[in-house]
């Protein structure tokens, strides 16, 4: 089993930063491709950033030059730097990876989200 552990949302002023955590745990061979993702209330949600295991990222247009997604693979964890909010970042945040859980199976994972308030 893979857990998903993320850490660092919160409440903040427009134009303040945050930075989010994400910790996978468990039984498995290697984290490959981890992200970001987003949901507001009474919309879809949607990607925010994505990193691959030898450090390719991208970023929605949306975050781009606001946000930076980076990760440290010894410690199997993601991080997202988050500049500049704006209210219109508010949201719940969810770290997704995939797993490589043996060398045979792979899976995609989520955790439980983190709530970012950004106040204008």
């Amino acid at each position: 089993q893979v857990q998903l552990v993320e850490s660092g949302g919160g409440l903040v002023q427009a134009g303040g930063s945050l930075r989010l955590s994400c910790a996978a745990s468990g039984s498995f061979a290697s984290i490959l491709n981890m992200g970001w993702y987003r949901q507001a209330p009474g919309k879809q949600r949607e990607s925010v950033a994505a990193i691959t295991r030898g450090g390719s990222t991208n970023y929605a247009d949306s975050v781009k030059g606001r946000f930076t997604i980076s990760r440290d693979n010894a410690k199997n964890t993601v991080y997202l730097q988050m500049n500049s909010l704006k209210p219109e970042d508010t949201a719940v945040y969810y770290c997704n990876a995939g797993v490589s859980i043996t060398t045979m199976k792979e899976g995609a994972y989520w955790g439980q989200g983190t709530q970012v308030t950004v106040s204008s």
